[in-house]
């Protein structure tokens, strides 16, 4: 099950490009996502599911990043996305934090639906993302995994919606484990490509309008503004 609220305004990006195999084929433009949560809420079983839709059993423990990616087509251009899946343990990835926050692109924060916990950490997550720069024009969504160990659910739906409105942030609910889920898997990254190739020609509008970027300050340098108190 897909659950979507509705999407911020705007934001920025920085686009990148790849070199194509095919001579005569235009440059995929190349986007980073990182993906943020907890330890053993699913980061890496949802990242497997997308790119080579497979469920991993026994998955070890991310040590660092783990790094994979996978190219769409959307309306007849080429986009490569690349996951950043990293470590929710703090002495796996307290090394690495400053390198995966780096030139972010999108954010995709993770909680379990079965652990209250993970779900009560997620505000934690949101302001690690600020204190390391990444902007508030930078698109971020939540997910709540493990949808089918519904007799195990901690998270109600609407405490989860509450919590993503109050951020403004779309929220999906779904399941790495099930096959069934796999369109469900793919909407969440389906849905920040299309928000950040639709807004190529809205940052370049942006750019020339402000005379290259001088004098009027640049939006993704402002700080992200704090989410209000939620009162459901």
């Amino acid at each position: 099950m897909a659950i979507e609220n509705k999407p911020g305004d705007g934001f920025d990006t920085v686009f990148g490009h790849s070199d194509s195999l095919e001579p005569d084929a235009a440059p995929a433009r190349v986007f980073k996502i990182i993906v943020i949560g907890d330890s053993n809420v699913g980061k890496t079983c949802l990242t497997f599911r997308f790119c080579e839709d497979t469920f991993l059993k026994n998955p070890e423990a991310t040590i660092g990043v783990d790094f994979r990616e996978r190219t769409l087509e959307l309306d007849g251009e080429s986009i490569k996305l690349q996951i950043w899946d990293t470590a929710g343990q703090e002495r796996f990835r307290k090394s690495m934090v400053e390198h995966y926050y780096r030139n972010v692109h999108a954010v995709i924060f993770v909680y379990d639906v079965t652990s209250l916990s993970s779900f009560e950490s997620v505000p934690e997550w949101i302001e690690e993302c600020s204190r390391h720069c990444v902007g508030p024009l930078v698109p971020r969504v939540m997910v709540g995994n493990k949808c089918d160990l519904k007799d195990r659910r901690e998270v109600p739906t609407t405490a989860a919606q509450c919590l993503a409105d109050s951020y403004n942030f779309p929220l999906f609910e779904t399941s790495a484990k099930e096959p069934a889920e796999k369109e469900h898997v793919d909407a969440i990254f389906l849905t920040l490509a299309y928000r950040l190739k639709s807004h190529k020609l809205l940052r370049l509008k942006q750019l020339s309008e402000s005379g290259g970027g001088g004098g009027g300050g640049r939006p993704w340098d402002q700080r992200g503004r704090e989410a209000g108190t939620c009162q459901c």
